[in-house]
């Protein structure tokens, strides 16, 4: 069967047939051309209760990352039913520690784990597409600012490389000729631009063997309309 006779029933095929997906170019490379090998062995109706211990060690790996984190935080980033977490967390037990939320509703966390306080000053950082963090709880507000949040992710599930200033979204950026263009949706102070051109010196040495033009084949959404306050080219 020609791939340009029916690119819907390929498209389908490995949406549900047992593939794999095939490198096509070296570390950090994002082409437009994507590969698939067959599974070695046909995939097989998971033991339940290897699935429940399973969930256990995600939610422990999970709050490691990204906790303190509610149950529904915890579904929303393994995409599983809250009452399967709710679960999990009950039968750890002791393994967690329980935090009140600042909206007074039960979080958890690991023992121990270094919880810095609220006026602890955040680096700022430029933030990968798709970065987990940006997608790890379910009141993305922790991170995205609601007003900017249809800008950073878009209708079609595309979450954008971001500026990350004080913990929280300001902005975007994007890999072009001569450096990397960088976004703000609010004003930024200068200490702020020099912490991420620094960033930038070492985003773009970096990607300087690998591939200079990362995400380009998302420029599009640039496109559309951006509540751009200010646009520099951060250099290396």
């Amino acid at each position: 069967m020609g791939s340009s006779a029916l690119p819907g029933a390929w498209w389908l095929l490995r949406q549900y047939a047992p593939l794999l997906r095939s490198p096509t170019g070296g570390p950090w490379s994002f082409g437009n051309r994507t590969s698939y090998v067959a599974a070695l062995t046909p995939p097989a109706l998971a033991d339940p209760d290897v699935s429940v211990a399973a969930l256990q060690v995600l939610v422990r790996r999970y709050l490691e990352g990204f906790g303190p984190a509610s149950v529904a935080d915890m579904a929303q980033f393994a995409m599983v039913h809250r009452g399967l977490v709710r679960a999990a967390v009950q039968a750890l037990g002791d393994q967690l520690e329980q935090v009140e939320g600042p909206d007074g509703k039960a979080m958890y966390d690991i023992p121990g784990a270094a919880r810095p306080d609220e006026d602890t000053p955040a680096p700022p950082r430029l933030m990968a597409m798709w970065d987990s963090i940006l997608l790890a709880y379910a009141d993305r507000s922790r991170v995205i600012p609601p007003d900017y949040r249809s800008h950073v992710t878009r209708v079609n599930g595309d979450v954008l490389p971001s500026l990350l200033v004080d913990g929280y979204v300001a902005g975007v950026w994007r890999a072009v000729e001569g450096g990397i263009e960088a976004t703000s949706f609010r004003r930024l102070g200068e200490e702020v631009w020099e912490a991420l051109a620094a960033e930038a010196r070492s985003l773009l040495l970096l990607l300087a063997d690998r591939d200079p033009l990362v995400y380009s084949r998302y420029h599009h959404w640039w496109s559309r309309p951006l509540p751009s306050v200010e646009v520099r080219l951060l250099t290396g």
